[in-house]
């Protein structure tokens, strides 16, 4: 890098992510003042959005948005700015920023990296399991002869109810639905 400030290097914006969240926290962080309050705890510029969520920045994360969604996940969008690696009080700064990221996750989602990355893959499973199951069942339905109308219609709709719940980030009842699917057409 030539020197120039944080502010003036491209930030990189890493995009939605969604956390699961520790049964019971989200009312527990209400009762304590909301989301907002819990990140002004760690961040510096924080601005309260109402409904649980808040809008702010802190360092390397020149944006950071965040809210509990109606499934009681955290939902987070942050933009980051990398620090002049050749500064090294510059990258110090940018591991105590990233160390508050963390610290901040803990706290907002009652679970430690690990468990947040294992909760994350076990999300993902549900919805490759559910399009799995989606596939299944047309393959079955068009490789079967003289299918009664009614079972293929009740498949379809179940089709149909997997993909909406897989649309609206409702991972884990597209798996429910997915394995009813599957006793249906077994």
């Amino acid at each position: 890098m030539n020197g120039n400030s944080i502010q003036e290097v491209a930030s990189q914006r890493r995009g939605m992510e969604r956390f699961d969240v520790k049964r019971g926290l989200v009312k527990q962080v209400s009762d304590n003042g909301g989301l907002a309050t819990l990140a002004s705890e760690y961040f510096d510029d924080v601005q309260d959005s109402g409904d649980n969520s808040f809008t702010g920045s802190h360092g390397v994360m020149t944006s950071i948005e965040a809210n509990y969604n109606e499934k009681g996940a955290l939902i987070v969008d942050v933009t980051n700015v990398p620090p002049n690696f050749e500064n090294p009080e510059a990258v110090k700064e940018a591991m105590e920023d990233r160390k508050r990221w963390t610290t901040f996750l803990d706290a907002a989602t009652g679970y430690n990296s690990k468990q947040r990355g294992d909760k994350a893959k076990e999300w993902a499973k549900k919805a490759s399991k559910a399009k799995s199951a989606i596939s299944a069942a047309r393959h079955f339905m068009s490789m079967t002869e003289n299918m009664p109308e009614d079972l293929v219609s009740q498949a379809e709709s179940m089709i149909a109810e997997i993909e909406e719940s897989l649309e609206q980030g409702d991972n884990t009842k597209a798996a429910g639905r997915a394995e009813k699917l599957t006793k249906l057409l077994d």
